[in-house]
C-alpha cells in the first residue's frame, strides 16, 4: 500500500517544470498558446484504510465543464503571492478548505490546456478533519478516491472529437467518470510517486514560481 510518507518522499525528491498537457497524447491538436495561469489543490487525505484524493464533480449550471470532474482551483488573482496561495485560496471558495488545515507538500509539471490555461497542480495534505463547506454555485458534490484505486484503474481512453480521434488519460469511479486535464494531472502525480527517489545527498532545487500575476475568474478546463 502506498502511504503518505512514500508521496511526500517522491513530492520532495522531485523538481516540477513544463512539459505536459493535453497534447501530450495528441500530437497533431491544435493549442491555444498558454496565456491564462491557473492551480489547482490536489489534496491528500490520510484515511485509516488508505490514502485518498479529494474531487470535486461542477453543477450542471455551469458554463464551461458542467457536471465534470475537477481538483478545486482556477485562475490567479492578484492578490495571489503564488501558486499556493491561488489553489488554497480556490479551494477555500469552492468547498471552504480552512487553508490552515492543509500543509502544501510539493507541486507537479504545469500542464497546459488545449484551451490556453497554464495550470500548476500543488498538492497538499488535509492535516485536521473539517466539514466541507461546498460553494452551491460551483460544486454539486465532494468525494474522495482512493490512491490506490486511481494508480489501478487510470489508462488512455479516446472519443471522437472535431472529426479526428482524441487521446486522453480516464477513470470511472462508482458512477462518475474522471477524465481530460483532471486525469492527465493524475497521471503526473502517479508517475512522480512511482519514480525512484535519488539518494539523500543529491541536492534538489525548488521551483521558482514564473507565473505572470494576473486577474482572472475563469476555471482552468481541459475537457
Amino acid at each position: 500500500m502506498i502511504t503518505l510518507k512514500d508521496i511526500e518522499t517522491h513530492l520532495k525528491a522531485y523538481t516540477p517544470g513544463a512539459g505536459s498537457g493535453d497534447g501530450a497524447l495528441n500530437p497533431g491538436m491544435v493549442m491555444h498558446p498558454p496565456t491564462r495561469d491557473a492551480s489547482v489543490l490536489i489534496l491528500l487525505i490520510d484515511r485509516p484504510e488508505g490514502v485518498t484524493i479529494l474531487f470535486t464533480e461542477r453543477t450542471h449550471t455551469l458554463n464551461a465543464h458542467a457536471g465534470q470532474v475537477s481538483f478545486p482551483g482556477g485562475g490567479v488573482e492578484a492578490q495571489d503571492k503564488d501558486a499556493n496561495e491561488t489553489a488554497l485560496r480556490e479551494a477555500q471558495e469552492e468547498i471552504g478548505l480552512v487553508p490552515a488545515n492543509a500543509r502544501v507538500i510539493g507541486q507537479l509539471d504545469e500542464y497546459v490546456t488545449r484551451t490556453g490555461f497554464r495550470v500548476t497542480p500543488v498538492v497538499a495534505v488535509l492535516e485536521k478533519d473539517q466539514t466541507w463547506l461546498p460553494s452551491p454555485d460551483e460544486v454539486a458534490r465532494i468525494f474522495e478516491v482512493p490512491v490506490e484505486s486511481i494508480f489501478q484503474d487510470l489508462k488512455e481512453e479516446s472519443l471522437t472529437f472535431e472529426g479526428g480521434e482524441r487521446r486522453f488519460y480516464g477513470m470511472m469511479w462508482d458512477d462518475v467518470h474522471i477524465w481530460g486535464a483532471t486525469a492527465g494531472m493524475l497521471r503526473n502525480f502517479a508517475d512522480v510517486v512511482n519514480k525512484p527517489v535519488p539518494p539523500a545527498n543529491d541536492t534538489v532545487q525548488p521551483k521558482s514560481d514564473t507565473r505572470k500575476n494576473g486577474t482572472t475568474t475563469s476555471k482552468p478546463g481541459g475537457q
